[in-house]
């Protein structure tokens, strides 16, 4: 059997938007429990842990600064630390970590993921 954690893959567009809208609707629209819901979704994210800085900076990778790219995921996990208020902490870490460059490269890739699920015709896998 294989874990969560074996099998993560890259995030594909269809399905950021699939869970960002499922987050939504969920959470009733309050922005940190929605966000919380989001990267647990995606696998960038555990209560225990918070953000994978691993994983994330994959999804950056083509940057080439992964080093400073883990610093800061890792520095605003830990200064943002909230076990008993998970979702203020994703919500806090992700303003933190997004604050400077990262923060540009956050805002183009979702940029690219909506024009992504808007340009691509449905395709046979999508139909039930």
């Amino acid at each position: 059997m294989t874990s969560r954690a074996d099998a993560w893959q890259l995030p594909r567009a269809k399905d950021v938007q699939h869970s960002l809208e499922s987050c939504h609707a969920e959470q009733a629209g309050e922005d940190a429990a929605t966000l919380r819901c989001l990267v647990d979704q995606l696998g960038l994210w555990t209560d225990e842990l918070g953000y994978n800085a691993r994983r994330i900076t994959k999804i950056f990778a083509a940057y080439n600064q992964m080093e400073e790219l883990i610093l800061v995921i890792d520095y605003c996990n830990s200064k943002e630390r909230r076990e008993k208020e998970p979702a203020q902490w994703a919500y806090n870490a992700y303003k933190c970590a997004t604050s400077g460059r990262f923060g540009e490269w956050v805002n183009d890739y979702y940029v690219k993921q909506l024009q992504a699920v808007k340009s691509k015709p449905e395709s046979r896998f999508d139909e039930d």
